[in-house]
């Protein structure tokens, strides 16, 4: 519960990677390390984090700038999310980074808060940061699961006991780009994708990702795959800054023409990791379908509007309802209608909310093509 001041810790300000692992080595699960220090100072000063050893990653020059390579380019984990949304490299070729950078926060904050620290974040649950003994924290109960609990930010799909979410706007990019973590430790290097960064509850209860005590996430390398692609990024928050997703959606087209040859669509805010496997089922719609005019970028999809009626109906109502600000049509409304900005969280959000499932379960509807 909230306390009158931090414990007490060393603090540690390493000069070179060597000196880093040594330092991680020593302490293993006794340390912590910082960052831009956003979640980590609130984390001290609740008394929900109680390390004997901080270790301070700001003098590690080799964790910092935004580097072009022939594969693509290399973003240092303590690039600012600033640097991210303004750098020119990103804007021109993955422009959906530098999107979810700048829905990030606030300036202030992004000017400080890194990239890595963005994605290396623990889930914002109201109950696990205010120290009950939760399952995540070490107990035996849930209490986000309750019906009348405070869990409307929380997971729709795969809950294991802990149904608190990923609160990070790159993360879901990092996926639909087909990024790729460099992470390090005194044993050596590993890559892993980022769709496998991150872990869920039915894995490791205690941890948001695949790194261990001694580890470091030191890159994150984003391949030329998608540089250049049609890309989109929307989120619903209850503020227009400085808040948490209820739910984001990060999408990378590739058209043909006038229709889209192929799409990475993933979902952020409504599971432990960035859900790109429940947004297989709508990259499959999507597919081979022309764009709309006056987005320019996504898909005319006929009947949708029905689809998400029926099963938004399927919700109680108790459990979900709609996205703040926007609206799902009655059955039969609008039946043509070209998927407007807001229809893509609607697709996602308030139809799905607390129910695993996927588009291809009830589209299409009778008389849709």
């Amino acid at each position: 519960m909230l306390k009158d001041m931090m414990s007490n810790f060393e603090l540690y300000q390493p000069a070179d990677m060597d000196n880093a692992f040594d330092l991680l080595d020593r302490f293993g699960e006794e340390c912590w390390t910082i960052a831009g220090g956003h979640d980590s100072l609130g984390w001290f000063k609740d008394r929900g984090k109680t390390p004997s050893a901080v270790i301070d990653l700001a003098g590690l020059a080799e964790l910092h700038g935004i580097r072009e390579t022939p594969e693509g380019i290399d973003l240092g984990a303590m690039t600012t999310l600033t640097e991210v949304e303004r750098n020119p490299i990103i804007q021109e070729r993955f422009g959906l980074l530098a999107e979810a950078a700048r829905m990030v926060a606030s300036p202030q904050i992004r000017n400080s808060g890194t990239v890595g620290g963005n994605v290396l974040q623990d889930t914002r649950c109201w109950y696990y940061r205010l120290g009950l003994a939760c399952y995540r924290a070490g107990g035996n109960t849930c209490y986000a699961s309750a019906p009348e609990a405070m869990n409307r930010e929380h997971a729709i799909f795969g809950a294991n006991r802990c149904v608190a979410v990923s609160p990070s706007d790159p993360a879901p990019t990092l996926v639909a780009l087909e990024a790729e973590m460099v992470i390090r430790s005194s044993r050596g290097e590993r890559v892993v994708s980022a769709e496998d960064f991150f872990m869920t509850p039915a894995v490791d209860i205690r941890r948001m990702t695949v790194l261990d005590p001694e580890d470091l996430l030191t890159t994150i390398r984003i391949p030329n795959t998608w540089a250049g692609a049609n890309f989109y990024f929307e989120k619903v928050a209850d503020r227009g800054s400085w808040d948490f997703p209820l739910v984001n959606v990060a999408a990378a087209l590739r058209l043909d023409g006038d229709r889209i040859a192929d799409a990475r669509i993933v979902v952020g805010g409504v599971q432990a990791i960035p859900k790109a496997s429940m947004a297989e089922a709508v990259r499959l719609v999507v597919i081979r379908r022309p764009i709309s005019p006056s987005l320019k970028v996504f898909p005319n999809l006929l009947c949708l509007d029905r689809t998400l009626a029926q099963l938004r109906r399927a919700c109680p109502p108790w459990r979900c309802g709609p996205a703040p600000g926007l609206g799902i049509p009655e059955q039969g409304a609008g039946s043509a209608r070209l998927l407007e900005p807001g229809y893509v969280i609607a697709a996602v959000y308030p139809a799905f909310r607390h129910h695993d499932l996927t588009l291809r379960d009830t589209w299409p509807q009778p008389g849709c093509k």
